[in-house]
C-alpha cells in the first residue's frame, strides 16, 4: 500500500518595522525532484539538501535510524531564494513536518518548533512558517546549528532539543490588512546584509524602535487600522538605514510613499534582510506596487510583486 501526504509551508517575514530579529549502516536513500523557484539550484543529494537532513535529524532523535525503504519526495517550492522571504526557514520546518509523518511521531506543535529552533538561528521565520499568524518571540535559549553538510554515518547519536527552547506571543491581526511584497530581481544573502549592521547601537536608535514596537504590535490588531500611527510605529533605526547601499531604492521607497500619497497604504519595511520589500495595506495595492516599481525602475532594477495575506501556518494533507 502506498502512503502520500502533501506538505505546505508559507513563506514568511521578518524584521517587521523595528522588530529587527527580535541526523554506520546502510541507508534507504530517498529520490527527491524538485520543481518551482530555484530548481537548478536546490541539492538533491538528501544528506545535502535542507529538508532532508532535518527530517532525518528529526527522525533519529526518535529512534529511526533510516528513512523508510522506497521513499521519493517531490518538493515544488513558491518561494524565491534570498530575498529576505524566508526561504530557509521555510525549508527546515518542511523538514521537520516531513520527519514527523515519516515517522508518525504525532509531536506537538510546541516540541516541532523545539527542533526547528536546534536548526534555524532566526526564531521569527520559523514560528511563522510553523503556527502561522503575528508573532514577537522574546528569547533563543539555544542557537546551535546542528546541520552541517551530511554524510551515512552522520548524526547517528544527535543533540536532541530541549522542551521548551522558546516562546512566543501571537498578537492580533486585522483581516483586513495585505502585504504587497515587492522582490527585486536579485539575491541579497543574510550574512552580507547582516555584515553591514554595527556592533552597537545608540541608546537613543534603540529607544527609537522599542517605543514603535510596543505601539506596531497593538496597532496591526485594532480595527480599523490607524494608516498615520502604523507608518510611523514602523520606522526603524537598527537595520534599514545601514542596508540602504546594498538596495537601491530602498531611502526614496520608504520616504516618497505614504498614506497621503497613496491612500491604503499602512506601512512600508524590508522583509527580513531583504531586499524584498513589504508595504503593509487594505486597499489601492496596484497603485503602491506600482509606485514601488517605478523607483526601483530609475535604479535599473526589475522587480515582481505579488499581494499576500496572513496564513494560519504549515499543514500536512493526506
Amino acid at each position: 500500500m502506498t502512503n502520500s501526504f502533501t506538505i505546505r509551508v508559507p513563506a514568511t517575514s521578518a524584521n517587521i518595522g523595528p522588530g529587527f530579529d527580535v541526523v554506520g549502516l546502510p541507508l534507504p536513500v530517498p529520490v527527491i525532484t524538485y520543481s518551482g523557484e530555484g530548481a537548478d539550484e536546490v541539492p538533491l543529494d538528501p544528506y545535502r539538501n535542507l529538508m532532508t537532513r532535518v527530517a532525518l535529524y528529526v527522525l533519529r532523535c526518535n529512534g529511526h535510524r533510516t528513512f523508510p525503504p522506497a521513499l521519493s519526495i517531490h518538493c515544488h517550492n513558491q518561494i524565491p531564494f534570498g530575498r529576505g522571504l524566508g526561504s530557509s526557514g521555510a525549508a527546515v520546518i518542511a523538514g521537520v513536518l516531513l520527519g514527523d509523518s515519516l515517522g508518525k511521531l504525532n509531536l506537538s506543535r510546541e516540541r516541532m518548533l523545539d527542533y526547528a529552533l536546534m536548526v534555524e538561528r532566526h526564531p521569527d521565520n520559523v514560528t511563522a512558517a510553523l503556527v502561522g499568524g503575528f508573532h514577537k518571540y522574546p528569547s533563543l535559549k539555544s542557537s546551535r546549528n546542528t546541520l552541517p553538510d551530511a554524510g551515512e554515518n552522520w548524526g547517528l547519536s544527535p543533540p536532541v532539543p530541549p522542551l521548551g527552547i522558546g516562546h512566543y506571543v501571537r498578537f492580533k491581526w486585522n483581516s483586513s490588512i495585505k502585504a504587497v511584497a515587492i522582490i527585486p530581481r536579485f539575491e541579497l544573502s543574510t550574512a552580507k546584509a547582516r555584515a553591514v549592521l554595527p556592533e552597537s547601537y545608540s541608546r537613543k536608535d534603540l529607544v527609537f524602535n522599542m517605543q514603535r514596537l510596543a505601539v506596531l504590535t497593538t496597532a496591526l490588531g485594532q480595527t480599523p487600522p490607524d494608516p498615520e500611527l502604523i507608518f510611523e510605529a514602523m520606522k526603524d533605526r537598527v537595520h534599514q538605514p545601514y542596508r540602504k547601499t546594498l538596495i537601491p531604492g530602498l531611502p526614496a521607497v520608504t520616504s516618497l510613499i505614504t498614506p497621503v500619497s497613496h491612500p491604503g497604504l499602512l506601512g512600508i519595511c524590508l522583509s527580513g534582510a531583504g531586499p524584498t520589500i513589504l508595504a503593509l495595506a487594505t486597499h489601492n495595492f496596484d497603485s503602491i506596487a506600482g509606485k514601488i516599481q517605478e523607483i526601483f525602475q530609475q535604479e535599473q532594477i526589475e522587480v515582481d510583486w505579488k499581494i499576500l495575506e496572513v496564513t494560519g501556518g504549515s499543514t500536512v494533507d493526506s
